[in-house]
Parts: C-alpha cells; structure tokens; sequence
C-alpha cells in the first residue's frame, strides 16, 4: 500500500520556481521506485504575487497549510520589492505561524566537490546544525526612538525562553542520537559577554544533558565556533544554537560543503507541519537562464523525506546527488557544464535505475 503526502509547494521568486521543478522531477522519480504517493499543492506566495495584490501571507494560507504534511519552498526575494518585507511576512511568519522552531542544516561535503580549505575531504565535513528557528533576535521586539533625526535609537530585543531553549536542545540531543556518529553536541553561544541570554542557553544544556548520559557535549563560544569550522570542522558532530549565531554559521558551513548551490535546510516543527527549502535565495540575475544549480533544492526535499521517516527514498536522494555531482565541472551557477534542468535528470534518472 502506497504512503500519501499532502505537499505544498510554493515555488516563490528569482531561480525559486526553476530549481524547484527539478526537486519536483526528483520527487516523482522517487514516487516509482518506492511507492510513495506525493500531491502536490500550489500556492503563488512571493514577490510578483506581492507587487500584483500587496498579500503576503494570507490567514487562509496559513489555515491550508496546517492540514498538509509538509511544505516545499523556493526562494524569497524580488528586485522591485523593499528587503524584508518578503523575508519577513512570508518566511518569518511560516515559521512562526506553524511554530518551526527548529531550523535544519546539514553541511556535508561530497565526492568531487572543491572545500576552500586546503587538505579537507568529506570524512572531514559531516556535521548538522540545529538552530533554534522562533525566538532570539528575529522576533522583532524592538523599536525606534526619535526615528529620524540625528539622536534616533534603534532597539532589537533577543527574546529567550526556557521553553523555546528546552525543547531546541532536547531536539538536538535527540537528533545526535539518532544521527549515531560521533555523538557529540556543542553547544554555540557568547555567555561571556551575552550573560543573560547565553547563560539560560548553557543552563537549560546542562540540564537536559543529564538525561542523555552517552552524549558527549562541549561549549564553544560564537567566534571560537567560526574559527574550529574552518581550522578543524571534523571536530563537530551536531551543533545547537541561537537563531542569529545559527544563521551566521550555516552559511559558513554552505562554503564548507561546496556553496550556496548544493546547501539546503529545513523549518522543523517536530509535532505539526515543516518547510524546506534550499538556502541560497532567489539570486535573480540567474532567473530564466538554465544556470542555477538544482542540488540544493532537490536536498532540501531529501530532507524532507527524513523528516517523514522515508528514510530509504531519503538515501537514494543523496545517492543520485552524489551520483550527480560527479558529472559537473563545478557547482557554481553558469559552470556545471549542465543545465539546471540535466542536472535535476541527472538525479531523477539514478533513482529511476534503482528499480
């Protein structure tokens, strides 16, 4: 009997609805081979929609999306929309509204991929990021005073709870310990300087780590993290921290695994409805052009599919990445020597061999 998934799929802007079709063909590759039945619904949430209608997100939208079993996202980003609008009342508001308080980030480097530092191979890059997702400095808490003028004061508040680091990092201990390498989970912080809030995160850590005894833990500030990922990242096994630090290292965990083109995430609610999607944004000077690089995209529904426990279609993804991978001159948009869409048939046609 075939599994059913209710997917959405909101394709958004720049190289969004390009790179997504790709994931799409890849997704439908794996629905042969494995018996898996994916609907999948589409939603028009994204710039040229804003700019046609001034909606963002809409309350029904939000309503639909809780009776799906996942989301599947593009890009956010349009040249003739303000920055932040978008990020902020599409993105931000999906997690918030749908509670994805874990954000996802692999960073692994495969075969045949070019690490900028010197003598690293892939037993050297294997880590996971878990940054919590809802809370911290994105919340928006904050304000201006005097706006405009030359005394003006701009406040961003990071807001902390007990219960928003709790379950982060209970999702973290958990996660390492299903992952099952080298079970070890850092812990990301600047309790040095950030006292309050850095110090509830090391407190809260230190607590739930009495309940996984087999893990080991370590604590790292922000900066030493940043050094260690580029000196020594074999090191790292799970990472867990805020969401500002965890936005900043996963991108320097993208250059780590071969760039933006090849890194992709998820906005986890363990418990209700979780969105994933590639990292690199909407880059709209390659819109329409068959240059983006799908592999982000087509990992993000890898991704996906582990989070839905499909975790043998989930392999044969990263298989055909990996199989994929070894065919591009590079990973960069515009040198692959492949089209974006070859690339996605490059994938979708390994998966389709299996059977």
């Amino acid at each position: 009997m075939s599994r059913h998934y209710k997917i959405g799929v909101i394709p958004g802007d720049g190289i969004g609805p390009e790179v997504v079709v790709e994931g799409i063909k890849v997704l439908e590759a794996i629905s042969k081979v494995f018996n898996i039945n994916f609907e999948f619904i589409y939603y028009p949430y994204g710039g040229e929609h804003y700019l046609k209608t001034k909606e963002l997100l809409p309350d029904e939208a939000i309503e639909a999306f809780k009776g799906l079993n996942a989301i599947y996202f593009g890009a956010v980003g349009h040249l003739d929309v303000k920055p932040g609008i978008l990020e902020q009342g599409i993105l931000l508001r999906l997690r918030q509204a749908l509670d994805q308080y874990i954000n996802l980030r692999p960073v692994k480097l495969y075969p045949g991929i070019y690490c900028p530092i010197k003598d690293k191979n892939p037993e050297d890059i294997d880590f996971v990021v878990v940054r919590e997702n809802t809370e911290g400095l994105y919340v928006g808490a904050g304000g201006f005073l005097k706006h405009g003028t030359k005394n003006e004061i701009a406040i961003q508040t990071s807001i902390n709870t007990y219960k928003g680091i709790e379950r982060c990092v209970r999702y973290a201990f958990e996660y390492c310990q299903k992952r099952n390498k080298a079970k070890k989970l850092t812990l990301c912080g600047k309790s040095n300087v950030l006292t309050y809030a850095s110090g509830l995160w090391v407190r809260v850590f230190e607590k739930v780590a009495n309940d996984y005894p087999n893990i080991e833990t370590d604590y790292a500030h922000v900066d030493a993290i940043c050094m260690w990922m580029i000196k020594n990242p074999e090191k790292f096994d799970v990472i867990v921290t805020d969401n500002m630090f965890g936005d900043i290292i996963t991108d320097l965990g993208a250059i780590l695994q071969g760039g933006l083109g090849v890194a992709a995430g998820g906005n986890v609610n363990p418990e209700g409805v979780s969105m994933f999607e590639p990292i690199g944004g909407s880059a709209p000077k390659y819109k329409d052009t068959g240059k983006a690089n799908p592999l982000a995209a087509i990992s993000a529904a890898q991704i996906m599919l582990q989070t839905l426990s499909e975790d043998k279609a989930a392999q044969a993804i990263e298989e055909g990445v990996i199989y994929a991978v070894g065919h591009l001159k590079s990973m960069s948009a515009g040198k692959m020597g492949y089209t974006t869409s070859e690339v996605g048939s490059l994938v979708a046609e390994y998966i389709q061999d299996k059977k």
